[in-house]
């Protein structure tokens, strides 16, 4: 999403579209029941209602161009309410003409459309409406499929060049405002068809230089999948250790990373294979191994394991890397960079301040911790260390229970008035959040409402369905971006198999695959306008399975709960079963 982009929320700027659409409707049966409409009422009803169909129908082909030209993606959202109340202004045009200029008479409103050559055009119009209007719901939209939803609302042009000709035709003498209708709806014709044809250049450019380049780009496995040696464990608290893991030969890591990026590992538990994920707390500027902090967690079958028969010299079956909880791109350009954890959230954090020191950033690194006791704050030397040496780096904790236990700095949990006091001139991000999952609800609830653009706040999100007996699908001891403990995740590499109930199909797709990109692939229609995650139509129920997503801005809290995602923005996690 573009930082721009006004933060609106689409459920309220749905209300607020249709509220200020139906305010003219309100108005004319008023003035209607107040005998205002002037003499002749019937041709002042007819001409209003059809003239609002008009301007709405304008206002949703204004939608693409806009949404295009601001980057403002939520715009989309209100496409389809634009265009089902123009077509409910213009039904009201045609059943005023009926019911009241044509007194209820199927006969005389037939052959009036017969022998007016306007009424042609204008009834031409409401016909193509009408299969816009029945397909308008989500529901319809997955029915139809999205290919030949996508190509009926090619009909929308269809529909406003007949409403102006019908206007046109009409007034007969004073044409200037059907005219100027025309001289919009021509231009935006024209904006869609330059815009396709730029679109296709560029794919074809693309496709060129992609091929020119293949030859001289070595090709290389998108995951690496093998055994590392743990070769120390440091004891962070009293239920937190670091595990340190190198190659086997003592040479470099067999993979690179990007910090906030974790690992996938294959464990064998009482018999029994497990797979669990842990974020990489080390930088990836030190290449001779990598660390992980696991935290002994209540009920955490994986991280007990971990603590109580890991040892050095062990060897482990580890695939890496894995996940877009990143600092990178033009976040890396910033002047500066907010980390907000809460408990074992900090390990990714690390991860990204390790780097940044160790490559003497320049820009200003601010860390807000929130820990339950004082023993939890881990790596509190390091901290310390890296402060003195860094005078950019700015760290606060605040320990929110824990009152017997001396502690020099604040106490409580992180608001809006800390990060306001701590962090000067909070305007944009980039921001990274890592901790429990209501923690991070919060803390960018409060980021929003401070005025930093949404897509400046970074943390993963996971859903999962059905609810398991162990608990949260929070993952124990890896922060925000990784896979839960509770759940058997599949290791990096292996493809995962979904399941489409309506479609009757069953694909494979990667990690790093939307599902929308997979069901494309394997000729599965779904539904979808932006991929950025904005408009919502490719929502899709999840019957059985775990995914991650990289943005559900679309969805509601109740659609969460629901077990409802994105296509276009979900990974596969586990094997899964989609409603589709």
């Amino acid at each position: 999403m573009s930082t721009t982009e006004p933060l609106v929320d689409t459920p309220f700027a749905k209300r607020v579209v249709i509220a200020n659409c139906l305010v003219p409707a309100v108005l004319l049966v008023r003035d209607a029941f107040g005998h205002h409409l002037g003499v002749n009422d019937v041709n002042f009803a007819i001409r209003t209602t059809g003239l609002i169909g008009l301007v709405l129908i304008t206002l949703a082909l204004l939608v693409t161009p806009l949404r295009a030209i601001t980057g403002w993606q939520r715009l989309i959202s209100v496409r389809r309410n634009l265009g089902v109340i123009a077509f409910a202004y213009l039904s009201a045009h045609f059943l005023i003409f009926y019911w009241w200029d044509r007194q209820g008479s199927v006969a005389s409103t037939l052959n009036e459309i017969v022998m007016r050559r306007y009424l042609w055009f204008g009834t031409g119009a409401l016909v193509l409406m009408m299969p816009l209007a029945l397909t308008s719901t989500d529901a319809m939209v997955l029915r139809v499929g999205a290919r030949r939803w996508k190509a009926l609302q090619r009909l929308a042009y269809v529909i406003a060049v007949s409403a102006v000709l019908h206007y046109y035709l009409l007034v007969k003498s004073d044409t200037r405002q059907p005219l100027a209708f025309a001289a919009v709806i021509g231009a935006l014709l024209l904006y869609r068809v330059v815009a396709h044809y730029v679109h296709l250049r560029g794919e074809v450019r693309a496709a060129r230089a992609k091929a020119a380049s293949a030859p001289a780009r070595p090709m290389r496995k998108a995951f690496w999948s093998g055994e590392l040696v743990i070769t120390r464990i440091f004891v962070e608290s009293p239920d937190v250790k670091t595990f340190r893991l190198a190659a086997v030969d003592g040479g470099p890591l067999p993979f690179t990373h990007t910090a906030g990026q974790y690992l996938n590992l294959a464990l064998t538990i009482d018999g029994t294979r497990v797979n669990r994920s842990y974020t990489i707390a080390s930088p990836p500027t030190r290449t001779a191994y990598c660390e992980i902090s696991v935290k002994r967690s209540a009920g955490g079958y994986g991280s007990h394991h971990l603590h109580d028969t890991w040892r050095e010299g062990q060897r482990v079956k580890v695939s890496a890397p894995a996940g877009k909880f990143v600092l990178a791109g033009a976040a890396t350009n910033a002047p500066r960079v907010v980390l907000i954890a809460g408990g074992i959230g900090i390990t990714p954090m690390m991860s990204v301040i390790r780097s940044l020191t160790d490559r003497g950033w320049p820009g200003e690194i601010y860390l807000l911790f929130s820990v339950k006791t004082v023993r939890d704050f881990v790596f509190r030397e390091e901290l310390e260390y890296l402060q003195a040496r860094f005078p950019t780096l700015r760290t606060r904790v605040l320990v929110s229970r824990d009152p017997d236990t001396p502690w020099e700095g604040p106490r409580g949990q992180i608001t809006r008035e800390v990060i306001a006091d701590f962090v000067p001139d909070l305007r944009t991000g980039p921001v990274l959040l890592c901790g429990p999952d209501p923690m991070m609800s919060a803390m960018r609830a409060i980021l929003v409402g401070m005025g930093i653009p949404d897509g400046d706040v970074r943390q993963e999100a996971f859903v999962s369905r059905p609810p398991v007996d162990e608990g949260s699908s929070a993952a124990e001891g890896t922060g925000s971006d990784a896979p839960g403990d509770s759940l058997d995740t599949l290791n990096d590499g292996v493809l995962a198999t979904v399941s489409f109930t309506r479609s009757k199909k069953t694909i494979a797709v990667s990690r790093e695959q939307t599902l929308l990109d997979g069901a494309e692939a394997n000729g599965i229609d779904l539904p979808f306008e932006c991929r950025s995650g904005i408009c919502g139509q490719c929502k899709t129920h999840l019957v059985a399975g775990r995914v991650r997503m990289d943005a559900q801005d679309a969805l509601s809290a109740a659609d969460r709960t629901r077990g409802f995602i994105l296509a276009c923005q979900a990974h596969a996690l586990t094997n899964l079963e989609i409603e589709a």
